[in-house]
């Protein structure tokens, strides 16, 4: 029996329809934030865009696992086009890693060279380029920073500020980053009533070598291993806080540093990240 047959056999031998059966992805990750990629360039994709559908890819023990989905669109503007689902099955606006893998794979596609290129998000353009290998974005434009937020502050946080780039971001920083509670405190925080939209959380810390950072996701609705946004928006609110000077490496949970500078992009700050294929592969039987 020859490969393609014996996968057919495979597809068929489940015991009912298949909706996802035979499609390819890309497993990727940036920084420990983790995505299954689709090219949907020719749409023939598009119907994944449902939330069981993306429960059912991200699942992390009956699926492939990941903390969203990111589908690769033909675009009429741009280069191509990024839509990026969290977990639950919302469309985010933005999402950085999201972005830095976005760049990575449609280079390895061959879908641009390595740049500059621009490629639409739903918060807007973001031009992009591989730097000695390494994928690197202009963001969106931070807005409607505010170095106070209003919020009731905990033991150990020192302050609370809000932050928009392309998504809403609150950044805390605290005195112990180990010792804080992010699904307890990100989720109270996440969910206050004066955020109409919610934000993802960012706890921030110095540390003896720099600084580090936890963050609690909105649309995940956990603690995620890293969030270049979250990234941008807590190097903006620690330059607001005259604690650190335009361009800075945040620390992340899973051990990789994601790089942000306020200035280098004039009012598009850049983040710069790991954006690393970590498998390709054809989906065999993921119900949902």
């Amino acid at each position: 029996m020859t490969p393609e047959r014996a996968t057919a056999a495979i597809f068929q031998s489940g015991g009912g329809p298949q909706p996802l059966a035979g499609r390819q992805f890309f497993k990727m990750t940036g920084s420990g934030n983790d995505f299954v990629f689709f090219d949907n360039r020719d749409h023939r994709h598009d119907d994944l865009a449902t939330p069981g559908h993306i429960a059912a890819l991200c699942d992390r023990r009956r699926g492939i696992g990941a903390d969203g989905i990111v589908l690769l669109d033909a675009d009429p503007e741009f280069d191509f086009g990024m839509r990026y689902y969290n977990r639950d099955g919302s469309l985010a606006e933005m999402c950085g890693n999201a972005a830095l893998c976005s760049a990575r794979l449609a280079t390895t596609l061959g879908m641009v060279a390595p740049g500059p290129f621009r490629f639409r998000t739903p918060s807007g353009p973001v031009t992009a380029r591989l730097t000695e290998g390494t994928p690197e974005i202009d963001m969106t434009p931070v807005t409607d920073l505010q170095a106070d937020a209003a919020l009731a502050r905990e033991p150990g946080e020192q302050r609370i500020g809000f932050a928009r780039v392309g998504v809403p971001h609150l950044v805390v920083l605290v005195d112990d980053l180990e010792a804080v509670d992010v699904e307890r405190r990100g989720r109270a925080l996440r969910h206050d009533p004066s955020l109409p939209q919610g934000a993802n959380v960012n706890f921030v810390a110095r540390r003896a070598d720099g600084w580090a950072m936890r963050t609690y996701e909105r649309g995940v609705e956990a603690e995620t291993l890293a969030c270049g946004t979250g990234t941008v928006a807590t190097v903006a609110l620690l330059n607001a806080w005259t604690l650190a000077h335009s361009g800075l490496a945040l620390h992340t949970r899973c051990g990789v540093d994601l790089f942000a500078d306020m200035a280098r992009g004039g009012r598009a700050p850049v983040l710069r990240g790991e954006g690393r294929i970590v498998a390709t592969g054809t989906i065999v039987d993921l119900p949902e």
